[in-house]
């Protein structure tokens, strides 16, 4: 195994994190990637009680468990949003407050910064997380959006985002976005055009996450090959395509995750149509080592076992790159 492999606890944070640490490392994982919600990593506790994150480590430690980085995407999707109604279900009630959207809107960044904080202090140096966008109610530009119309989006991106970004840089703690339908950058167009609105800041990268990609017929290797020196995580996702009916296509037809009519599914790992050996040649080439997080997500199977199924999946598949060249022992016997 060349990498640790560690769940994400997003999708588990109706699970107490004693019992979920104790289930991870049974179900065969070397660490977490907590989740900033449920009672998995509180960000105001980690400021304001110094005893906090130390408590969270041994806690993980005591499981044998590895800790890498924190993620945040719930707030942050709030930074840039066009606020309504849902974004109450997913926010804390400080962030959220009376709902007035500017309101809201600031609060999330400052609450992003202070994950930042929380993470220096916890001893990651990633933030995973969402950005949210003013612009995605323009993907498809019916009314006509004007491109001076979404470059303004990508200014407000780099108007909230870049204050962030530089108190990240501050405390040396990197920000990765996943980059994600509904968010500043969703392919590889929109995510350089994302890089370029802040200047390349160093402190703004990718959490690589292929199955947001794949579907959307976006070249997920390529993405890895194309920001090499800007993948700050890697989340480990399977999904597959082109296996509904023909009733609903990819932006999914308002239909609910595993109705058999949809055209795309997230699926567990090895289930789906990613090509995971294409990934990890191209993190070898890029000289990527970070940890390998699994974000488990499929309707159609019992979590417990596909956690443990994907834990295996992704030692199997992973490998270290090769240090010496294959053919470097026949020089001496050719006269070379």
């Amino acid at each position: 195994m060349a990498r640790p492999v560690t769940l994400f606890t997003g999708q588990w944070a109706d699970m107490p994190i004693e019992e979920l640490c104790a289930k991870a490392k049974t179900f065969g994982y070397d660490g977490l990637e907590l989740a900033c919600w449920g009672d998995h990593f509180d960000v105001r506790q980690a400021l304001e009680d110094d005893s906090y994150v130390d408590e969270k480590r041994a806690q993980l430690e005591r499981h044998g468990l590895q800790f890498f980085s924190i993620s945040a995407h719930l707030v942050g999707q709030a930074v840039c949003d066009r606020i309504d109604e849902r974004h109450k279900a997913i926010l804390p009630e400080y962030v959220w407050g009376d709902g007035d959207p500017e309101g809201v809107r600031q609060r999330a960044a400052q609450e992003i910064i202070d994950t930042g904080k929380a993470a220096k202090k916890f001893g990651v140096d990633v933030v995973n997380g969402f950005t949210g966008s003013s612009i995605w109610h323009m993907l498809y530009s019916f009314p006509p959006a004007s491109p001076e119309m979404i470059e303004a989006g990508f200014q407000d991106f780099a108007a909230r985002w870049t204050p962030i970004f530089d108190a990240f840089q501050e405390l040396d703690v990197r920000f990765a976005l996943e980059v994600h339908p509904t968010e500043i950058a969703f392919d590889i167009a929109s995510s350089a055009r994302a890089l370029e609105a802040v200047n390349h800041h160093p402190a703004f990268g990718f959490n690589y996450d292929p199955s947001h990609l794949a579907y959307q017929g976006v070249d997920y290797v390529k993405f890895i090959r194309e920001f090499s020196d800007r993948i700050y995580h890697v989340h480990m996702k399977d999904c597959w395509w082109g296996h509904g009916d023909g009733t609903v296509g990819v932006f999914g037809g308002h239909t609910e995750f595993a109705d058999p009519r949809r055209y795309w599914d997230f699926r567990s790992l090895g289930h789906g149509d990613i090509l995971f050996e294409d990934i990890i040649v191209a993190l070898n080439d890029i000289g990527h080592e970070g940890p390998l997080s699994v974000e488990w997500e499929d309707s159609r199977m019992d979590r417990e076992h596909g956690a443990t199924e994907a834990a295996a999946f992704v030692k199997r598949v992973d490998f270290k790159p090769s240090n010496v060249a294959f053919d470097a022992a026949f020089g001496d016997e050719r006269g070379e």
